[in-house]
């Protein structure tokens, strides 16, 4: 993988108050591979091409509607490597074809092994299952997050951001905001969005970064994955009146609560903030699906 010498715009949001907030376009960095999942997963996967005549094999976990499996599926296919993907719910095991995501992930030359939730909370146990089962591959963690992901997040920080009061980032497993963290200005403030309810991704962020310049925010409206009415509303509203589709999962949670952080007169005036586009946009698709099972308003995808 080589460093992308396309500029990723970074476009002003209009707020009715007395800041100014801008959107930077990760997820426009690769029609696969987009938004932070290219950048945790460049080195790695750097790292990974140096080992690969002794382990031919890339393995990683996810859900199934996961966009970290979708990029390692696409990374695969174009550098003619063998992937597995880890995939939570044994119950996909006969209905994966009907899902966007591994169909996806399929087509780019994904295989799968499918595992109950239960094994799939034990990472212990299920690293060492995969090791046993496949000796021969090489691991990366759920979201590809470890200090290699961390390393590559630095490059989402440019000349550009260094001008920024506030870095803002969704949060899941939490290497993207480690990475900005790490990397940031010494003046700068990082907010992290968190969509998942995880008390431990406090202490994950502090060891992968030195530095005390972040603050979670709970954006997760109860569970990871959930998407309320008011979410779906916010992001076709958004999409209508900026041109920018956001997903349902992270990027769309993040900007409405920090939507309603500006409507509530949490930044000192004159503040200067930028929210990362992690990507995400290849999940609308399967989430419309459940949406549609559940007689629901869908997401713009137009």
């Amino acid at each position: 993988m080589k460093i992308p010498t396309i500029s990723i715009p970074i476009l002003q949001i209009p707020v009715e108050k007395n800041i100014q907030l801008f959107l930077k376009r990760e997820d426009l960095i690769h029609p696969q591979i987009s938004g932070n999942k290219y950048w945790k997963l460049f080195y790695n996967i750097n790292s990974y091409l140096e080992l690969k005549p002794k382990y031919p094999v890339l393995v990683t976990f996810g859900g199934a509607y996961s966009n970290h499996i979708a990029a390692v599926a696409a990374l695969g296919n174009e550098y003619q490597t063998r992937t597995l993907g880890i995939i939570r719910g044994e119950e996909l095991q006969h209905k994966w074809p009907e899902n966007p995501t591994l169909q996806r992930a399929k087509d780019n030359g994904m295989d799968f092994q499918f595992v109950t939730r239960e094994l799939y909370r034990d990472k212990d146990a299920l690293t060492q299952m995969i090791k046993r089962l496949f000796p021969e591959a090489l691991l990366i963690p759920e979201g590809g997050t470890n200090e290699n992901a961390v390393k590559g997040v630095q490059f989402m920080l440019t000349e550009e951001t260094k001008s920024f009061d506030y870095l803002c980032t969704a949060v899941g497993t939490g290497g993207t905001i480690a990475g900005i963290s790490k990397f940031a200005e010494e003046k700068q403030q990082v907010l992290g969005f968190k969509v998942v309810d995880d008390c431990s991704l406090f202490e994950r962020i502090s060891n992968l970064s030195p530095k005390h310049n972040f603050k979670l925010i709970e954006a997760h409206d109860g569970k990871y994955g959930k998407i309320t009415v008011e979410n779906i509303r916010f992001i076709n509203n958004f999409k209508e009146k900026y041109g920018i589709p956001l997903d349902p999962i992270y990027t769309g949670k993040m900007m409405k609560k920090l939507f309603e952080m500006i409507e509530a007169d949490e930044f000192p005036a004159g503040s200067k903030i930028l929210a990362f586009h992690t990507g995400g946009l290849q999940g609308i698709a399967g989430a419309n699906e459940l949406l549609k099972k559940q007689n629901r308003e869908l997401i713009d995808m137009n």
